[in-house]
């Protein structure tokens, strides 16, 4: 564990970065499957999608330094093997990561996620995954010991919800800046974000740590009412 007031190793799986976060890069990978096989490379992590950057400046935002951990796993679109999320979550664990945001989710259970996020959670990684507001559950947000997070329409920057919903367990802010991407991926970036400070100031804590902290600080309980209803 780190000491306190040292960076944060925070680990992010995506489409790549974005240039203005490359600063704080500490070390980064892109997860092929090429074959019916994993393939780890050193290849280029710019982004060409958009999504990770858009999330990436969002992390990189934090009131704290941070060492950033990128994987990328989106290339030409947002899709990608249950292996190659699996396997890029593996080698954020080896490289240190204390936090991973993972802001996606696959509709379907896989074995081979719910084992890779397993170890990382015995191994003393917070994960916060995103998962819709309303609708089915996903994965990884639905394994057991990953916080759940998602959009949140009354959050402002820097400011989360605690939603306790059969959805998920936090909200943050749904817009990202000079971007088109909004909605629970942003949201979750931006609870991963609150767990900085967190961390930062209490190295050892564990995720029940993190959510009491996280409860604690949230502008809102429970969910968004609609006017009327």
């Amino acid at each position: 564990m780190p000491s306190a007031n040292e960076p944060i190793k925070v680990g992010i799986i995506d489409s790549g970065i974005s240039l203005t976060s490359e600063s704080l890069l500490s070390v980064g990978c892109c997860v092929n499957w090429r074959d019916g096989h994993i393939v780890l490379s050193n290849a280029c992590l710019r982004d060409k999608l958009g999504h990770g950057t858009a999330l990436t400046n969002i992390l990189c935002t934090a009131s704290l330094s941070i060492k950033l951990l990128a994987t990328k796993v989106f290339f030409d679109r947002l899709l990608c093997s249950p292996e190659q999320i699996a396997a890029a979550l593996d080698w954020q664990v080896t490289q240190g990561a204390r936090l991973v945001n993972m802001s996606f989710g696959l509709r379907i259970d896989r074995p081979v996620l719910a084992d890779a996020c397993a170890r990382a959670i015995a191994a003393g990684v917070i994960l916060v995954a995103a998962s819709p507001a309303r609708g089915e559950s996903v994965y990884p947000a639905s394994y057991p010991g990953v916080i759940r997070a998602t959009g949140d329409a009354r959050c402002q920057p820097g400011e989360i919800s605690y939603l306790h919903s059969a959805q998920a367990d936090f909200g943050g802010f749904v817009r990202s800046e000079h971007s088109q991407i909004a909605g629970a991926s942003v949201g979750c970036a931006y609870v991963t974000r609150a767990i900085t400070p967190i961390l930062y100031e209490q190295p050892e804590a564990q995720c029940g740590d993190v959510l009491k902290a996280l409860i604690a600080e949230a502008k809102y309980c429970g969910i968004e009412r609609k006017v009327g209803s």
